[in-house]
């Protein structure tokens, strides 16, 4: 017999994290524990506003299924159960989990993944939107540290003038960029040749999902990623010619399992591929590490934000995320981060 339980925490925030659609301090997760012939397994979801996902209608979601789960509801049910989404992931990655358990396998052996040689994934490390100066000392640190990508969040005020701020500090780091829908209304033509002096690397998401139609006619000498206008793998096809990337989030698409397909009909259509997440712990990034050897940039830095990480956790340093196969998850100190 298996059985379910669901808890919804408030994970508080080590700082603010900010970016075009507004501030948090903290962030509310809902973690799925399967137990079964006396083994546990977890799986994290983060709900965002964004996606009108929130934690008690999550709880209701999977509450909805509880009789199903606990008499041993499999992968594939789930996906014609839940429509993509946390609710979907949380319960996937559990699931995942769980039979990694059972089976005594990890995530990498289950997924028919080999993990790199290294132990180790080049990760991107966010700076929060704000002024310039602030940015690019964020910036500096970040690459003291040995960060080596890093992920800027920018609205559509002083766009340029942040960059090269963050250029001068980090001059040797890849630069992608978050716009997060941000740029309706911008001369995105010229503001691409402009930024494509400063060696930016790749553009996620500039226009609004749904009205980014206009990419189909603005020449972008740099990439631009699919991130709010791409959610699971039927997306895909359709965002060729707007994008030459798609982002894969498994709160977005519903857990490991549909990111996997994702990973597949992106190579089919010519698409490289990015994974990403929400801000959570290291229990919800643990679970696209299979998916991000298949990943041009890998911003999975969402632990780095947190007060408090979920242990035991993923290792960050040297701009490199590392781990060791997690179970379950309890709380402790992020060291600052």
């Amino acid at each position: 017999m298996r059985t379910l339980t669901i808890e919804t925490l408030e994970l508080p925030l080590a700082r603010p994290f900010v970016i075009a659609r507004g501030a948090r301090t903290a962030v509310p997760v809902v973690r799925v524990t399967l137990t079964e012939d006396g083994v546990s397994a977890s799986g994290e979801c983060s709900p965002n506003a964004r996606y009108q996902a929130y934690p008690d209608g999550i709880c209701r979601q999977l509450e909805t299924l509880r009789a199903a789960i606990e008499t041993g509801l499999s992968r594939q049910q789930l996906g014609r159960l839940l429509p993509p989404g946390s609710a979907r992931n949380a319960l996937d990655c559990a699931l995942w989990r769980l039979e990694g358990a059972l089976r005594g396998q990890s995530l990498w052996q289950l997924t028919g993944r080999t993990p790199p040689a290294a132990g180790a994934i080049v990760c991107a490390q966010t700076l929060s939107l704000g002024p310039a100066a602030s940015m690019a000392s964020a910036a500096a640190e970040a690459v003291g540290g040995g960060a080596r990508l890093l992920k800027i969040k920018l609205d559509r005020q002083q766009i340029l003038e942040k960059v090269a701020a963050i250029r001068a500090s980090a001059p040797r780091a890849t630069l992608i960029i978050d716009a997060n829908e941000a740029w309706a209304g911008v001369d995105l033509a010229s503001l691409f040749a402009a930024l494509q002096t400063y060696g930016i690397a790749m553009i996620e998401q500039p226009l609004p999902a749904g009205q980014d139609a206009d990419l189909l006619r603005c020449v972008h000498p740099i990439p631009i990623c699919a991130d709010e206008s791409c959610h699971s793998a039927v997306d895909i096809a359709g965002l060729r010619g707007r994008y030459d990337m798609i982002n894969i989030k498994l709160d977005k698409c519903g857990g490991l399992s549909e990111a996997l397909a994702m990973v597949a009909e992106a190579k089919l259509q010519g698409m490289r591929v990015m994974v990403g997440c929400m801000l959570g712990s290291s229990l919800a990034m643990e679970a696209a590490l299979p998916v991000a050897i298949d990943a041009e940039f890998v911003d999975l830095d969402g632990p780095l934000w947190l007060a408090q990480d979920a242990a035991p956790h993923l290792q960050y340093g040297q701009g490199q995320v590392s781990w060791v196969p997690l179970a379950g998850a309890q709380l402790t100190a992020n060291g600052g981060a």
